[in-house]
């Protein structure tokens, strides 16, 4: 795609200043949408043009077709590129109207593991913001205990993200993650960083839960 003088500029400044994330949101504040723009950074193939393109996009204009698009091309990144890529169009776009949280509500079985992916952090999303009590417990439960061990590393992450989830907000299935987490012994060997919690599910569970029983006294 032949890029604007805009969107030029945007990228020569992105190469000279290397924003963070703060500075990406403010540039992204100041454009508003602007759909057209969104298309000519995304086309660049580089990760903070691509970061602000996910948050100038027109949500009336993601079509089925286009998000499986962007989710392809989102597979020419690195894993910590395309996770943060992944989870900024999630957060700023996917789960702002209802047609595309029912878009994205229908991913579980996608064959593209950035669509899987986006479907496992938005269950577990459901329950950290505790908005609602979800009703479809038992059947990611199952899906779960079924695929967790086998499923590709980019959306096994997040199935395990989501088991961890379910186990802290849904008391009734605590005792059942953390069985299966013991079982298979994902991430179990990970190190972490001071302050971080790790993945491996039954220390997920009982430092989250830990955290919020403190907070609760």
């Amino acid at each position: 795609m032949t890029l604007s003088a805009q969107a030029k500029q945007i990228v020569s400044d992105f190469a000279a200043e290397n924003p963070n994330m703060g500075d990406i949101k403010k540039r992204a504040k100041a454009l508003k949408t602007n759909h057209e723009l969104a298309k000519e950074l995304w086309s660049t193939g580089e990760f903070q043009p691509r970061l602000l393109a996910v948050l100038i996009f027109d949500k009336k204009l993601l079509t089925p077709e286009f998000i499986d698009q962007l989710a392809a091309e989102m597979m020419d990144h690195d894993e910590g590129e395309r996770a943060h890529i992944a989870d900024w169009f999630l957060a700023n776009q996917l789960t702002k109207t209802k047609p595309l949280t029912a878009l994205l509500e229908t991913w579980q079985n996608n064959k593209s593991p950035v669509l899987q992916r986006l479907f496992w952090y938005y269950q577990a999303r459901l329950r950290w913001m505790g908005k609602a009590q979800p009703t479809n417990s038992d059947a990611l439960m199952e899906a779960i205990e079924k695929n967790l061990a086998s499923a590709d590393p980019f959306v096994q992450w997040t199935m395990n993200f989501c088991a961890g989830q379910i186990g802290i907000h849904e008391p009734e299935y605590r005792d059942r993650i953390v069985k299966l987490g013991e079982e298979l012994g994902l991430y179990k060997e990970e190190r972490v960083s001071k302050n971080c919690t790790p993945s491996y599910l039954p220390e997920f569970i009982r430092i989250e839960v830990a955290k919020r029983e403190k907070a609760d006294n």
